[in-house]
């Protein structure tokens, strides 16, 4: 039996079970903060159980694209490590909302599995809850008794609370749940152990594949449990571990659901044999999963970002780059090669990626392009810290042989007999050790450390030497943090130098990064207080922005020490922050109060209004009031953002589709659609299109619960990643122009909105552009500060007739000065280098040059420093130079001097900038510094004296 037929089985059962057959909501959640995707079937149906909306139907039954990679339910690093784990997953689901309870659901599964799927009966297992004296809560009993109708005693297991009593989060509806394991071993292996004991032991082939939850509790924030008012069922069955299951398989990876996408993989890895190889096998699994959770949140809306879910996305997609990269031999991007195929596999079950097959494709190869660049980056900087290691373990080289010991002190050959390695231990030159990395991995209390508790010096630096192998594990830290690159591909490119990470140090940066995080996204959460009797708010807000309110309920929240308040109201004119409108502000106010609400939102289907004190009194009438200026000026956006999408889908075509939006009184943000950057030319068009509708004064077209299939016959565009219900808002201006489905507030006729004015266009991600414009005042504000920079240029040029010849022509006079004084600047350069080289002495051995000089600039100091270079291979350049007023020293090593390593230009530079109260650095052979002390050049060169 094939995964296709699998799942319409399932559907097929519960339909004939009564069970309304809905589709599944996007992975990407919108209004609900507390989780930014849907990691469960019940996602969905939340509001149901909270009571927030009545359910539609009784009975449901769907399949659930789900994700599982951070927050409670954090899978994400055993991906790909073991045969069961996924990002994104399928939960096939049947709920019941006040209907049938535990004897249906346990009959109709075991139905589903014995009879329709015929799972072998002797391979099966299931669990009821145990109890918990904490919660006061006794063996479900209910449930085990009705499992002995279909299963013998010894095969039903009581379970913990942690395996056996599903909770939403640490509030929230929650009841016990019953399990149902599947013994998947061959038949010598069950003859050995019984299954039994393996459930819930992570045995790869003893797994769970479905859990019913009865719904019969609330969780409330102090942490008791009170009864709900009606029970629930709602069950979750993961199609991959059925596919497993049904098509004998021992891994969900080797299921019809995995396995074209992982030939594909394998085939294009150099033919690769699937099976032959550990770490490559790990690899396949990886892509082949993570490509289905990037493509299918990026079809849902979802771009990779820095910052929440899109950083989760962009992670997942890096780590499939990374295991390619790494494994594979995949150094060109591969990933987006596999959304088409993943599109075919799905159309039928998830239309929405083969709808929007190119675009996804262009996303992932973009990403990869990035990412593959940031990997190079990352390289070079491991490559620098090996090449610095092993420049340690040359200069360790040197010891051996070279110590030896007076009495208590320790010494090197070659310097003063009494002078000792603790008295002398900061003058590295002094002991010819040359490499400056040396200080920073290996100070001199080590040495002394190693030599003395190793008799035998030269085992002592091979000691040291040994020390010196490991990688930072603060720049490793860095390169994950900083750059994206990955701690075990840092740990792969050093194990195969030979080297190691300094692990430990790396998780202490981890640990107070992820420690940082967790304090700043503590949120407390108190319990909801009813003010009488709960209800649903009706939202009035399209027509009242003043109304008597009276207060439903209130809870107390904390968040980053700061304490705010939720209320909710029997009715609202505060329309609660949606579809990239934020949500309103205003007042409430009784005879003896006024309290501010200062932000509305939308927690699932309630409307929360935030304040920062509470009513002295809850059961007074208040009169709410919304600020009415601001609530016009957003209205005046959202409604030119219409008038925007319209256009831009007539001036550049009709793949242009909204992909996000931001809507405030200030500005509106519009992203969308579209694969390059448009002309000046286009976006002429475009802002000329929506000035025209706006001239023409269209009268806004609103109708309220229109049918979705109605709508869309209208023209309207349902959105990739929007959840609609069954009937819908439409807004439409002119319906030969924009049509929508919208739930936001409008203007009544576009004549109000004024002007529209575009600020920006831009790129956010692959195939995604950016518009930002403003409305009425905001461009009115626009227009007069562009006109009055105009007219300041034109005062300034002296009001020319042409204004653009008259800049062009100073801007190529700039240019042509420019050129002039740079070969003026080489000359003065050229006459100083030729004074510096008459100047220079030998001293040592060597070509000393120590000279205060004036140079008109920077560059032209290294050039004449590089030109002494090429001229003295044994030179020891010091220039203190005064720099258009500034001090500036520049040290120079001759390319054979800087050979032996007694010299550093990095180390001397950062001892002379003292002397101008400045600070420097470069390379062994060349260095700069600045300062703020002009008056300290002399003493510059008087400390360079002393260095040679």
């Amino acid at each position: 039996m094939d995964s296709a037929l699998i799942r319409r089985k399932f559907l097929e059962f519960f339909e004939g079970k009564g069970h309304k057959i809905v589709p599944s909501a996007p992975l990407v959640l919108k209004n609900d903060p507390s989780l930014l995707f849907t990691n469960s079937g019940m996602v969905q149906f939340k509001d149901n159980f909270l009571g927030n909306a009545a359910p539609k139907f009784s009975r449901v039954a769907d399949t659930q694209k789900c994700l599982r990679v951070s927050g409670k339910h954090n899978d994400l690093e055993d991906v790909g490590l073991d045969t069961y784990h996924h990002t994104m997953f399928e939960m096939l689901g049947n709920w019941s909302f006040g209907d049938y309870f535990k004897k249906d659901a346990i009959a109709w599964a075991w139905e589903l599995l014995t009879e329709v799927y015929q799972l072998p009966k002797d391979r099966l297992y299931v669990t009821v809850f145990g109890g918990d004296k904490k919660d006061n809560l006794p063996v479900d009993t209910d449930a085990e008794n009705l499992w002995k109708e279909y299963i013998s005693a010894d095969r039903i297991l009581h379970g913990n609370k942690k395996d056996n009593f599903w909770e939403m989060g640490e509030s929230g509806p929650c009841g016990p749940c019953s399990e149902i394991h599947v013994d998947l071993r061959s038949d010598e292996e069950v003859k050995k152990k019984p299954g039994k004991d393996l459930v819930n032991n992570d045995h790869p082939q003893v797994v769970e594949i479905w859990n019913l939850v009865f719904m019969e509790f609330n969780r409330k924030a102090d942490g008791s449990l009170e009864k709900l008012p009606a029970q629930h069922v709602d069950t979750g069955m993961g199609f991959e571990r059925l596919c497993m299951a049904i098509q004998k398989k021992t891994s969900n990876y080797d299921t019809d659901v995995f396995r074209p996408l992982m030939d594909f993989i394998a085939l294009n890895a150099d033919n690769y044999k699937y099976g032959t190889d550990t770490k490559k096998d790990i690899a396949v699994r990886v892509m082949a999963d993570h490509i289905r959770a990037v493509s299918f949140a990026i079809s849902d809306g979802q771009l990779p970002s820095n910052t929440g879910a899109g950083y989760v996305i962009r992670r997942i997609l890096r780590r499939a780059v990374r295991y390619g990269f790494s494994y594979l031999n995949f150094k060109e991007p591969f990933m987006y090669r596999l959304v088409p195929l993943l599109a075919l596999q799905l159309k039928d079950v998830f239309p929405e990626l083969h709808k929007q097959e190119e675009y996804v494709e262009r996303v992932v190869h973009e990403e990869e392009i990035s990412f593959l660049r940031t990997i190079g980056n990352g390289m070079v900087l491991i490559m620098d810290e090996l090449k610095s290691i092993k420049n340690i373990e040359n200069t360790l080289l040197k010891l051996k042989g070279k110590i030896y010991r007076t009495g208590t002190d320790i010494n090197f050959v070659g310097t003063q007999k009494d002078s000792s390695l603790v008295e002398r231990k900061y003058n590295w030159n002094a002991f010819d050790l040359g490499a400056s990395s040396f200080q920073d991995r290996l100070n001199v209390d080590d040495i002394l450390e190693c030599i003395q508790d190793i008799e035998d010096y030269d085992k002592a630096v091979q000691a040291l030497m040994d020390r010196s192998k490991i990688i930072r594990g603060s720049l490793a830290f860095t390169l994950n943090d900083t750059f994206g690159f990955p701690i075990d591909l840092t740990e792969l490119v050093a194990r195969e130098d030979g080297f190691k990470v300094d692990i430990n140090q790396y998780n202490l940066y981890l640990n107070e990064q992820k420690s940082r995080s967790k304090v700043a996204a503590t949120k407390e959460i108190g319990d909801w207080i009813l003010i009488g009797a709960d209800k649903k708010t009706e939202f009035i807000g399209y027509e009242n922005l003043e109304s008597e309110i009276r207060i439903v309920k209130y809870r107390k929240i904390k968040q980053k020490n700061k304490e705010l308040f939720q209320l909710v109201f029997d009715t609202t004119p505060f329309y609660a922050e949606s579809g990239g409108q934020v949500g309103d502000t205003g007042v409430i106010e009784s005879v003896n109060e006024k309290i501010f609400i200062t932000d509305t939102k939308k927690e699932n289907e309630l409307i929360v209004h935030f304040a920062e004190k509470l009513p002295e009194s809850f059961t007074s009438t208040f009169l709410a009031r919304v600020d009415v200026r601001k609530r016009e000026l957003t209205m005046d956006n959202h409604s030119a953002t219409h008038l925007l999408h319209a256009s831009l889908r007539q001036i550049l075509g009709k793949h242009v589709e909204q992909k996000g939006s931001l809507v405030n009184e200030k500005i509106l943000r519009f992203d969308f659609s579209h694969f390059a950057a448009m002309t000046p030319e286009e976006i002429s068009k475009v802002e000329t299109m929506v000035n025209e509708r706006i001239r023409e004064n269209i009268s806004l077209n609103e109708q309220r619960n229109v049918p979705i299939e109605k709508a869309k016959s209208f023209g309207a565009m349902a959105l990739f990643g929007e959840k609609y219900g069954d009937f819908v808002r439409v807004i439409t201006f002119d319906p030969k122009f924009s049509v929508e489905l919208c739930g936001g507030t409008h203007v009544s006729a576009t004549g109000k909105i004024g002007l529209f004015k575009i600020i920006s266009e831009s790129s956010v991600a692959a195939g995604v552009r950016r518009i930002e414009a403003v409305t009425a005042e905001g461009a009115q504000e626009f227009v007069d500060d562009s006109l009055a920079v105009l007219n300041e240029l034109k005062t300034l040029l002296k009001n020319p007739k042409d204004i653009s010849a008259s800049l062009q022509n100073l801007i190529e006079e700039k240019h042509s000065l420019e050129k002039k004084l740079e070969l003026m600047y080489q000359q003065q350069a050229n006459i100083l280098k030729d004074e510096l080289a008459r100047k220079a002495v030998k001293s040592n051995g060597h070509t000393l040059i120590l000279e205060k000089v004036q140079a008109p600039n920077a560059d032209s100091l290294k050039n004449i420093a590089y030109a002494l270079r090429n001229q003295f291979e044994d030179l020891l350049l010091v220039l203190a130079a005064d720099v258009d007023s500034k001090p500036q020293v520049t040290v120079m090593i001759g390319e054979k001097l800087a050979a032996t390593n007694k010299f550093h230009a990095g180390n001397m530079v950062k001892e002379l900038a003292k002397e101008i109260d400045g600070g420097g650095g470069g390379q062994p052979f060349f260095a700069t510094a600045g300062g703020k002390n002009l008056n300290g050049l002399d003493a510059v060169l008087v400390k360079a004296k002393t260095m040679f």
